[in-house]
């Protein structure tokens, strides 16, 4: 058991011990003392089972679960079907939002905005409930919400923990009730204020995030069984609420005044004096608290995490569609059945429910039996995802063809490696010589990739144009075989042969600007990276033609390459 679950000492209250997982039991007592100001807990860890022991101590405090895609009417109450039915009355079931208590939101990085908002909202409006956000971030850039992770008071992050550096905890209803009663009559003082210094000097936006550091230092003091706020209770907020917060420390902390205090007066009284004497902790060491409370690399995952849900790229990720057949449900919709529309029976019977006994009074003959009206039919709907194909457009001419081929060589198996988690396709359009070739269709087996890839030769000139005319026809296809295509070419520009097989620079160039225009209007996104040593101008004409990203890359590697990728085409 962690330190925090001893009863001994006055007034029943263990000082706080510098272990890390005591600091878990902490954060969970500190939780359960006062829900409604903390609002509750970002947990961030990896299914196991480290998480499982903080998970057994949660369920004294009866969490409802709920998963990401749970639906509005178990979020905010609807028609009671079964109810209604028996009865003829219209009957309503409640929500789990209608509800007080604590909820337990599982894969809480795969949380979408909609249900992140909603959550938000019935914090924001009810105290009565508090959030545990079970968040599993196995992907870099994964991550809890800003919706939910600025509401969210207490933080922990599990995945340093080793089995046998931790223990079970308990909590304890007896002295947590004890604390509840004290919470009252805890004297803030300056905290508010100084938590709030600390969160500008940290970098901290919200306003939200002094006061739920507020309810955790006077829920500390009160574990504590003292009557006020004190430092120690100010530096356990800082750990448990602005660690993960922070977008940046102080590099350097201003000089301190070493220059004596001015001397007392005589007079002044002994207890004056003693209270005069008392120092409270520079705002510098509270800082440092937030910066020793963080594993190493957390606040890069979390801004990596916070930075991908703002540009809203997931990896691998095609275009939304909505489908008749397969995906993930939606909310059903009035029609009829029939071409593959297929009825949804649940909703068709919630629809025609409430209408039952004004039904059966206008149709007395038809007995007990449900009656149903055209307008009642309610057809399934799904949201399908697209499957996402890189087409790479790799320049093997000329003298630095090897060189370059070899590096799209290993970015297009590393970018392969990745697929088989995502749902992406790669393909490969190389041109040299006189004409492109599709070297490799779209495909996700990554042993016919490095065997299709070992033989391809390089050197001669450069048909620039007849590479964009296969790119286009390849991406067509791909659109055909409803998968959306993305164009990434790796080249230094410099295109000499047109359509025709002919050597002709200035036809060439007038050739590629066209088929980028197509390109552009047919809304294909695509990046170009110049792998030459020195940007060239024509490579930009020909970025801002084709509406695609430009980077200046040269003397890159694979590694380099699939990093950049990547991050450019939203992986």
């Amino acid at each position: 058991m962690t330190p925090y679950d001893d009863t001994s000492g006055l007034p029943g209250r263990p000082e706080p011990q510098a272990d890390p997982w005591a600091l878990v039991g902490l954060a969970l007592t500190l939780l359960a003392i006062d829900p409604a100001g903390l609002r509750g807990l970002w947990l961030r860890a990896r299914a196991g089972p480290v998480r499982d022991r903080v998970q057994r101590a949660l369920a004294t405090l009866s969490p409802r679960k709920l998963h990401p895609f749970t639906s509005d009417e178990a979020l905010m109450g609807g028609l009671d079907l079964s109810a209604t039915l028996a009865t003829g009355e219209m009957q309503r079931h409640a929500g789990l939002l209608e509800t007080p208590g604590l909820l337990e939101l599982t894969m809480a990085e795969r949380c979408p905005p909609g249900l992140a908002v909603r959550l938000g909202q019935a914090l924001d409006r009810d105290p009565r409930l508090a959030l545990i956000a079970l968040d599993e971030a196995a992907e870099e850039g994964e991550g809890l919400p800003p919706a939910l992770a600025d509401r969210l008071g207490l933080f922990l992050d599990l995945d340093g923990f080793a089995w046998g550096e931790t223990s079970d905890l308990t909590l304890r209803p007896a002295l947590i009730a004890t604390a509840q009663v004290r919470l009252g009559a805890i004297v803030p003082g300056d905290a508010l204020h100084r938590l709030t210094r600390v969160a500008l000097d940290l970098g901290i936006p919200s306003l939200r995030a002094p006061l739920l550091a507020n309810a955790c230092a006077r829920a500390h003091a009160a574990w504590r069984g003292a009557d006020q706020i004190d430092e120690s209770d100010l530096q356990i907020a800082v750990e448990l609420c602005y660690a993960h917060k922070a977008q940046h420390f102080p590099e350097d902390a201003p000089e301190q005044d070493t220059s004596p205090p001015p001397p007392e007066p005589e007079h002044q009284p002994d207890a004056h004096r003693d209270q005069s004497q008392q120092t409270d902790i520079p705002d510098e060491m509270l800082i440092e608290a937030a910066r020793t409370a963080l594993p190493p690399g957390l606040i890069a995952q979390l801004q990596a995490a916070r930075i991908s849900r703002a540009m809203g790229g997931q990896s691998g990720s095609g275009d939304r569609r909505k489908s008749m057949r397969r995906g993930r449900p939606m909310p059903s919709r009035a029609g009829k059945p029939g071409s593959g529309a297929r009825v949804d029976v649940i909703a068709t019977l919630r629809q025609a429910a409430p209408w039952q006994k004004m039904r059966r009074a206008m149709l007395p003959d038809r007995g007990d039996r449900l009656l149903l009206m055209p307008s009642d039919i309610r057809i399934k709907r799904y949201q399908d995802q697209t499957d996402r194909v890189l087409i790479f457009v790799v320049d093997a001419s000329g003298s630095a063809a090897v060189a370059r081929l070899a590096e799209a060589k290993g970015a297009v198996e590393l970018m392969l490696a990745e697929a088989y988690s995502t749902r992406d396709h790669v393909a490969l359009v190389t041109f040299r010589g006189h004409h492109a070739d599709l070297s490799l269709p779209p495909s996700r087996s990554l042993v016919q990739t490095k065997r299709r890839l070992a033989g391809l030769p390089g050197g001669g000139a450069t048909p620039l144009a007849s590479a964009l005319q296969v790119a286009l026809a390849t991406a067509e296809q791909a659109r055909s075989h409803g998968m959306t295509p993305t164009l990434a070419f790796l080249t230094d520009g410099r295109g000499n042969i047109a359509l025709d097989g002919t050597p002709d620079r200035a036809q060439a160039a007038l050739e590629a600007t066209q088929l980028a225009r197509v390109i552009a209007a047919k809304g294909i996104p695509a990046l170009i990276v110049d792998t030459s040593l020195r940007p060239k101008p024509q490579l930009g004409d020909l970025a801002d033609q084709m509406r695609a990203t430009l980077i200046a890359l040269p003397r890159a590697d694979a590694r380099s390459l699939q990093t950049t990728l990547s991050a450019a085409l939203g992986g």
